[in-house]
């Protein structure tokens, strides 16, 4: 499945669109749009694929997206409460032509430019903005400008944040990659526990072994085993924070054969072990 391009209609009477939802699950196909995204997760977990990232998410994600960035939030197994999000939309032109450009604006300039690959934010601060968010859902148009202006210059000073895709994808990917990467993508949602060699893999997007592995290093700008470990953790650590399973059942449900390399790869992704996690993250 290609990434769709979607369209952002703005309200008549405001500059920008603000919007809260809750439904079942997150259903959006990966999908891009010329309009910058803030995106705040309410509710619920799984995998968010932005650029060439795929990483786990849960309450309190907030991330930042740029333009024609492609993206999506997936629920990777049954849920306990419904999935919901607040999520803003604006353009280039927010305050007119070269708005950005004024001495006002450094910093969030300077963010703005930086959201191109997508940027995630500690989930400490995220919840120190969400009342700011929620306001904006609530008002009359200029005071739901000024907010916008007032979370983005929140945004723009906030020392915990992590730019999440890299230079090698962006939107410059063309519409054959994409195609392919989803296609990688459903095969392991849907093999997690098998054992997956670049054959198989490689089958499912009609390319030689060789091939499949310079397709997927230029495009994803990681060697694909890499990519399948990092993916089994982030399953790995929802279900540590999200289940009763042990340690062992963890491992081996995420598609780990060897709990020793499991173990390895958990230090390598999350820099901390596997039970220290589930003592930070696990649900109350």
């Amino acid at each position: 499945m290609k990434a769709k391009f979607e369209m952002i209609i703005q309200p008549e009477a405001n500059s920008y669109k603000a919007y809260a939802y809750e439904k079942k699950e997150f259903d959006t196909p990966f999908h891009y749009h010329p309009e910058y995204e803030l995106t705040y997760i309410l509710s619920s977990h799984g995998m968010r694929y932005v650029g060439n990232d795929v990483s786990g998410f849960q309450q309190n994600d907030l991330v930042l997206l740029g333009p024609n960035l492609p993206h999506c939030w997936k629920n990777i197994s049954p849920q306990k409460e419904k999935a919901g999000a607040i999520v803003f939309h604006w353009g280039n032109d927010l305050l007119g032509e070269h708005w950005i450009e004024k001495k006002e604006f450094k910093y969030i300039g300077a963010l703005l430019s930086n959201a191109e690959k997508g940027i995630q934010f500690d989930s400490d601060f995220a919840k120190s903005i969400k009342d700011k968010m929620l306001f904006a859902l609530k008002n009359l148009p200029f005071k739901n400008l000024l907010t916008l202006l007032d979370i983005l210059n929140d945004l723009a000073h906030c020392n915990s944040q992590r730019v999440i895709s890299s230079d090698a994808f962006g939107h410059k990917i063309n519409p054959v990659d994409f195609e392919r990467i989803q296609n990688i993508n459903q095969y392991l949602e849907k093999n997690l526990r098998n054992k997956i060699n670049l054959k198989k893999i490689a089958s499912t997007v009609h390319l030689s072994e060789e091939s499949f592995s310079r397709f997927f290093s230029k495009v994803m700008n990681k060697t694909f085993f890499s990519f399948l470990n990092e993916y089994r953790i982030n399953i790995a650590c929802k279900l540590l924070s999200g289940s009763g399973k042990n340690i062992a059942e963890v491992a081996y449900a995420a598609g780990f054969e060897s709990l020793p390399f499991f173990y390895r790869q958990f230090k390598k992704y999350k820099h901390c072990s596997p039970m220290n996690y589930r003592n930070t993250y696990a649900e109350v």
